[in-house]
């Protein structure tokens, strides 16, 4: 199932007397939910947009920001290296995410992993959600959380410049990553989104694949032809499939981006003979541009078309959550630091009781349940 959360893009930093309030209730709180349902459940939860966004509003950041992927996955982060919960967490937002690599490597040797194949998984992700599927969203944050077992969950965000909003994607091992791979997609649902990675793809990346196997030149030719095409040029002998309307295809893909065949890309794809989608997405130098013109090629040439269909389906938004201490942007209201105080002195009590006594704080929940906020006091943060 996949859910929605609207994030816009906001300024501002967090206090500093906020900032020591969130790392320790996120402390709490985490480690109460390994303790209750081991690592590979707080990994499912990390990659539930709902439960995440939930934690996000409950810590006190703004409810609707794009903030809250880079600030929270950072605060879990923290807590995940600091305490000894048996789960780690590397990658962040711009450069840090740049450092994944090289803390895989550490998380591995503490786990005793391979860490080759984490290192893999956290190109491809990245290569699937910038590259396979396309919808005017720029990847700038990346966060691959590992745990001991060597399961693993992915947070990443992409922003669209224009729109300034965010899409954050969310994974938890996939059986393929080509293939309906994610757990969810939260953020805007768009109209037009290349996505390759759809079951109903699934003929394309065959195509694709023998396409690629062909000489790169043959695949500069045929572009060149239909861009010219499109234009209004009839070469002497072209064959187009029926009922295809070249220049309104070509104005679709033009509106995700440039169309740029990397040669250098394509070359090397047909010397190692690629052989799946997956082992195509990890050429070196494959970036969106490149995809976007061969699939503009498979569909006026072979007649075989991706899927257009944007993943982002369901809106499910946990604002009730923004009520347990209040907002960053004072949205519901402002944070209010002797509840955040109370709220962290009962946890800390709750930690050191037993499992049998902590039984009895699941009543609460019972309380707020069917409870429903005041919606004329949700408002977008300022």
């Amino acid at each position: 199932m996949r859910n929605v959360a609207e994030l816009p893009l906001h300024g501002g930093r967090v206090p500093p007397w906020l900032a020591v309030r969130m790392k320790k209730l996120s402390t709490l709180v985490l480690k109460l939910l390994v303790e209750e349902y081991g690592t590979i459940g707080l990994l499912e939860r990390l990659s539930d947009p709902v439960w995440f966004q939930a934690l996000n509003n409950v810590i006190g950041m703004d409810w609707d920001s794009s903030g809250s992927t880079t600030v929270t996955t950072g605060i879990i982060k923290e807590v995940l290296w600091r305490e000894e919960l048996g789960v780690k967490a590397a990658g962040g937002k711009g450069r840090r995410s740049r450092k994944t690599p090289e803390e895989l490597r550490e998380i591995t040797k503490l786990y005793d992993l391979d860490a080759e194949e984490y290192i893999r998984a956290s190109r491809l992700v990245a290569k699937v959600d910038s590259v396979a599927l396309q919808s005017g969203y720029k990847l700038y944050h990346h966060v691959f959380f590992v745990d001991e077992e060597g399961n693993w969950a992915v947070v990443q965000q992409g922003m669209n410049e224009v729109k300034r909003v965010a899409r954050r994607y969310h994974w938890f091992n996939p059986d393929d990553f080509t293939v309906e791979p994610h757990k969810a997609i939260s953020g805007f649902r768009e109209g037009l989104a290349l996505n390759t990675v759809s079951k109903e793809s699934l003929e394309y990346q065959k195509t694709l694949i023998d396409v690629v196997l062909d000489s790169p030149s043959s695949i500069e030719r045929e572009l060149k032809t239909l861009k010219a095409v499109s234009l209004g040029y009839r070469p002497l002998v072209y064959y187009k499939p029926r009922d295809i309307n070249e220049r309104a295809l070509l104005r679709k893909y033009e509106s995700l981006g440039r169309l740029e065949l990397n040669r250098k890309a394509l070359e090397f794809a047909r010397e190692v003979r690629v052989s799946n989608y997956e082992e195509f997405l990890l050429i070196k130098g494959l970036g969106p541009g490149t995809l976007r013109a061969l699939s503009l090629v498979l569909e006026l040439v072979y007649d075989v078309h991706p899927s257009w269909k944007d993943p982002v389906t369901h809106r499910i938004d946990p604002f009730k959550f923004s009520y347990a201490v209040g907002g960053k942007d004072r949205v519901p209201f402002p944070v209010e630091r002797k509840t955040y105080d109370e709220l962290i002195s009962f946890l800390e009590r709750l930690v050191e009781k037993n499992p049998e006594e902590r039984a009895l704080v699941r009543n609460v929940t019972r309380i707020t349940r069917d409870w429903k906020f005041p919606e004329e006091e949700k408002k977008p943060t300022p």
